[in-house]
């Protein structure tokens, strides 16, 4: 699934393509695409309306338009937002289209048909369970020490609770373990101060590390564009059991923890 820095690199380029558009139609080939509205009164209100900015939520695209509505993506597993020219010919796993005033079409693709689109007024609806973003000025280490106060949970897994913390997934939390020192299977409970701050400064430095080099294609992500990112040439841990840690020569072990995939460096983390 595309996590923090995947799905900002999405909004960045998306903003550039969609801002000043107008959406002329919406269809669908997937109706399950779509949570809400359902599907006829969702034709009907976004029909016209003008793309004033694209922005993002912990995983989810937002599109603002016009009369206060806001179109609301999530990717899921295996989703994948293009802006092509409407003369191309759909592939079979575009499910989704948003035809444009340009002559374009805003194609959502999405081969596993698990990605969900949304069209609300009140955006909390959908967003408002999330915790706080991890790259805001307002997210510190005391705020990270305040979400941490009182429970007793396992690491990685907390890490991985989008009403935590929004948008860290699979690979930035092994990647911000790693970075931290920390193994996975920690209690939240038994971090020092210390620990707290290394904590907060491995989230912060792989999502910034994410989002400069445009996400991370290892499975089925790639930009708008087509063309990959680069961050699955960067990672420390994430998928590579059996090979050498770059900082202690150590073996890179895998182990399951909440049903995901877990990798760490059992020489360095602690």
């Amino acid at each position: 699934m595309p996590e923090l820095p995947e799905v900002e690199t999405v909004v960045r380029l998306l903003r550039l393509q969609l801002v000043g558009r107008v959406i002329l139609s919406l269809r669908t080939q997937w109706a399950r695409h779509i949570d809400r509205p359902q599907l006829p009164e969702f034709q009907s209100r976004i029909k016209g309306r003008a793309i004033e900015d694209v922005y993002r939520r912990g995983k989810f695209i937002l599109v603002a338009l016009d009369q206060e509505e806001t179109l609301i993506v999530h990717l899921r597993m295996t989703g994948h937002l293009t802006v092509v020219d409407a003369s191309l010919p759909p592939d079979k796993h575009t499910h989704t289209i948003f035809e444009l005033d340009s002559g374009q079409e805003l194609r959502f693709r999405d081969p596993r048909k698990f990605g969900r689109v949304y069209l609300v007024r009140d955006v909390p609806e959908v967003v408002g369970g999330l915790g706080p973003e991890p790259l805001d000025s307002e997210f510190t280490p005391e705020v990270l020490s305040q979400i941490l106060s009182g429970r007793k949970r396992i690491l990685k897994p907390f890490l991985l609770d989008q009403s935590m913390i929004a948008g860290i997934g699979n690979i930035y939390a092994d990647e911000a373990l790693f970075n931290a020192q920390l193994l996975p299977t920690r209690r939240t409970d038994s971090l020092s101060a210390d620990e707290i701050a290394a904590l907060f400064a491995g989230i912060q430095e792989v999502l910034h590390l994410g989002i400069a080099r445009e996400g991370a294609s290892i499975s089925t992500y790639v930009k708008p564009d087509g063309e990959k990112g680069d961050m699955q040439n960067e990672v420390k841990v994430f998928r590579r059991t059996g090979k050498a840690c770059y900082r202690c020569g150590e073996v890179i072990q895998r182990i399951i923890l909440g049903g995901r995939s877990t990798h760490f460096c059992p020489g360095c983390q602690y």
